[in-house]
């Protein structure tokens, strides 16, 4: 449980790359404000390079074209776009994404993707990506302080047991 803690912690709360360029990885409505429902001000193309600027929840402020809005965070891939990655290279930060929705903010979560049961029966030790999550992972006492930064209050959630278990 530790680790999977680390691992949303991790690409829930990293920091976006500012100033550093991005490129979409489709065709992409560069939006006003971070909602999907928000004006659209232009239209950018496939592998258009994109400076970053800021994020909030599942967007990402960008300027293109001497403009600046909002694109999702999915839309974007940081390094060469020319370059391939191999089969189910995605990195840490397409595990986990939130998708805040409409002008209220709402937010939606979506899991790991383009991971099929296949994978996950033939899946392998890998000690250097565990090596890597690591990195992630933070004291008890350095989350309580990260917590308390951000106003977040603790609560008690009950087990939920799997359907059919006697738990």
């Amino acid at each position: 449980m530790k680790l999977l803690l680390s691992v949303c912690i991790g690409g829930l709360c990293c920091a976006t790359h500012a100033g550093e360029p991005a490129y979409l990885v489709r065709a992409t409505e560069l939006k006003a404000k971070p909602f999907s429902d928000a004006a659209t001000l232009t239209l950018l193309a496939e592998n258009r390079k994109v400076e970053l600027l800021l994020r909030q929840a599942s967007w990402t402020q960008v300027k293109a074209e001497g403009t600046t809005g909002w694109v999702k965070m999915l839309s974007l891939r940081l390094g060469d776009p020319t370059v391939s990655k191999k089969s189910g290279d995605s990195g840490l930060g397409a595990l986990f994404s939130a998708a805040a929705t409409g002008n209220s903010g709402s937010t939606t979560t979506t899991g790991v993707k383009g991971v099929t049961e296949e994978n996950l029966k033939n899946a392998q030790p890998n000690p250097q990506a565990l090596k890597a999550v690591q990195t992630y992972s933070v004291s008890k006492k350095e989350a309580q302080q990260f917590a308390n930064a951000g106003g977040l209050t603790p609560q008690t959630l009950d087990y939920v047991a799997n359907e059919g278990s006697t738990k």
